[in-house]
């Protein structure tokens, strides 16, 4: 179990006194704060087909990203180890050079039909050849979480959703997913990496930037 002064900042305290807090943030930590996962929380996060990502680099810039995918996206493996995949995306590798290099990480995972929400906090490593990468076809890497944090959020400002589909880009059990609108864009053509290059003409056809701006606004990319 967490303390206080475990698992908040000297600047978090300060803002707490300033707002007459101190005694609240306390019971909070005691409550429902725990340095591992409990058991009610695990079918919860297993169950999730979508979650945000936390990160930030070596110079403390942040970033947070959406990751999707079928649900059970995230694995528990035990109380203080969960993992989840890196699928193909924009080639920018954000979270994941963020991950390589400062480790630290946040997840956010949100029912928004109930509504619910669990955090975990934790240190992250990525591998290329961990057994459980067989578990997801498609991924290009699995990220590993050592978890120091997970607790219950309130829900009061979550705003109730109802899911209707899921992404048609979820690699199916053989890895395989459509080829994306945005690498169909002219600009990029000749930046594609080898396994993508003049794909675009058989998929659909090159498009323009502002043809691909109209397919997103109109959600059909």
């Amino acid at each position: 179990m967490l303390t206080s002064d475990e698992f908040y900042t000297e600047a978090q305290r300060q803002l707490q006194a300033r707002h007459d807090s101190v005694k609240l943030a306390d019971v909070v930590v005691q409550a429902i704060v725990r340095d591992e996962i409990e058991p009610p929380h695990v079918p919860f996060i297993e169950s999730r087909d979508f979650f945000f990502l936390s990160t930030v680099s070596a110079e403390g810039e942040p970033t947070v990203s959406y990751k999707g995918g079928a649900p059970g996206l995230v694995k528990v493996l035990d109380s203080r180890t969960l993992v989840f995949p890196n699928y193909d995306g924009n080639g920018m590798f954000k979270s994941m050079g963020n991950i390589s290099e400062a480790s630290k990480v946040g997840l956010l995972f949100i029912d928004m039909e109930t509504p619910n929400r669990v955090r975990v906090q934790g240190t992250a490593t990525l591998s290329a050849d961990d057994p459980e990468l067989d578990g997801y076809p498609g991924a290009n890497m699995l990220v590993r979480v050592d978890v120091t944090a997970c607790f219950l959020n309130c829900a009061r400002y979550i705003h109730k959703h109802t899911r209707v589909a899921q992404s048609p880009y979820v690699p199916n059990e053989k890895g395989e997913q459509p080829f994306p609108s945005w690498k169909r864009i002219d600009l990029v053509q000749d930046a594609l990496p080898a396994r993508d290059a003049g794909r675009a003409a058989a998929e659909g056809g090159i498009i323009s930037f502002d043809g691909y701006v109209e397919k997103l606004m109109d959600g059909t990319s």
